[in-house]
């Protein structure tokens, strides 16, 4: 998957690039999409690695994602979040969640495309 098609629906749901965790969520999501084991294991895989690329620390990761999607959830474009979830979020999603969304979104979207 492209980063560009990531980077342009992460700010289509309100996320600047202006916010460390945007870079995070990126790479995030590009890791998973390669490999959904990193979806299974957020804290113990996903979290290392993003902290090893941006040569940071876990906690900065997790804190930092942990508030990109408390910009997308407050400020951002709840609409497009609750309809690309394919169900209703009553409350603010976690880190993995919002992730797992996303992931599913991007998957549907290009096995859809490449169908065509």
């Amino acid at each position: 998957m492209e980063i560009r098609t990531i980077e342009r629906l992460i700010r289509s749901l309100g996320i600047g690039a202006t916010y460390r965790g945007y870079r995070y969520l990126c790479y995030g999501i590009s890791l998973c999409l390669t490999d959904e084991e990193y979806l299974l294991s957020i804290s113990k895989l996903l979290y290392p690695m993003i902290a090893k690329e941006f040569n940071t620390t876990l906690s900065s990761v997790e804190r930092d994602i942990r508030t990109v999607v408390q910009v997308c959830w407050d400020r951002g474009n709840k609409a497009l979040l609750q309809d690309i979830a394919l169900h209703p979020l009553y409350n603010k999603p976690t880190a993995g969640e919002f992730l797992d969304i996303i992931v599913a979104y991007i998957q549907h979207t290009s096995d859809t495309s490449s169908a065509i």
